[in-house]
């Protein structure tokens, strides 16, 4: 446990170097790989680290109760603490915003906005909170190593998360991230009904200089605003 810990600072410290380097600079660490629970460790520290990232996203989604396929594409900002913006511009035009106290989710062609609030505290209630800041993968899950999601990059591994209190709208959670550097590569969830989100990222940019500005939502004209009371 003290090196994990110890290899989580240099990480924090260093997150640009490889993190099997870093174990290797560890004393009494010999393994070239880490455990699952360590690579969880060690991913928090460097998420720690980084006050906010840019990237292209492929979205695909399968299954479901009415057994759908769907594949979409955008562009994700996130800052921390607690800023997100997904703008999705393929085949459909969507937004949602965090500005890190409401949520907003816009559908253009719905006419319709729907505002709820952030998570208080640092619950982890919707898998891609942790991007923001929330909740803590090794607190807060178990982890193990699991198969690679089709499409992956060369280079990748993938660690499931199973939440250690039952959340209502995922049941676990891969990261895959680069097996060097520890970027993030993509995103998998499952959800209660049966369906899967594969989220793949791409041009990643860590500490990619955002400001709150780009998380302002300005309600369009001639919509309707929708109070989401099950977001509180």
């Amino acid at each position: 446990m003290a090196a994990s810990l110890a290899l989580a600072s240099c990480l924090a410290a260093h997150p640009g170097l490889a993190a099997t380097d870093l174990y290797r600079r560890l004393p009494g660490v010999t393994a070239a790989e880490p455990s699952a629970l360590e690579l969880a460790q060690a991913l928090q520290r460097k998420y720690d680290a980084i006050r906010g990232f840019a990237t292209d996203f492929v979205h695909t989604y399968r299954g479901g109760v009415l057994n759908k396929q769907l594949t979409e594409r955008g562009r994700l900002l996130v800052k921390k603490p607690g800023k997100m913006r997904w703008e999705y511009d393929a085949p459909e035009k969507k937004l949602f915003v965090s500005d890190g106290v409401k949520i907003y989710s816009y559908v253009p062609e719905d006419k319709q906005v729907i505002v709820g609030d952030v998570p208080s505290g640092d619950r982890l209630t919707t898998p891609v909170l942790f991007l923001a800041g929330k909740g803590n993968l090794a607190r807060d899950f178990n982890p193990s190593f699991t198969d690679l999601p089709p499409g992956a990059a060369p280079g990748s591994r993938a660690l499931k998360l199973v939440p250690k209190t039952a959340q209502p709208d995922y049941d676990w959670l891969v990261v895959v991230v680069d097996a060097g550097t520890l970027g993030l590569r993509g995103l998998v969830y499952g959800d209660p009904q049966g369906g899967t989100s594969t989220f793949s990222f791409t041009n990643l940019k860590e500490n990619a200089g955002l400001t709150d500005k780009d998380f302002d939502f300005k309600v369009p004209r001639g919509v309707d605003v929708v109070t989401d009371s099950s977001a509180r």
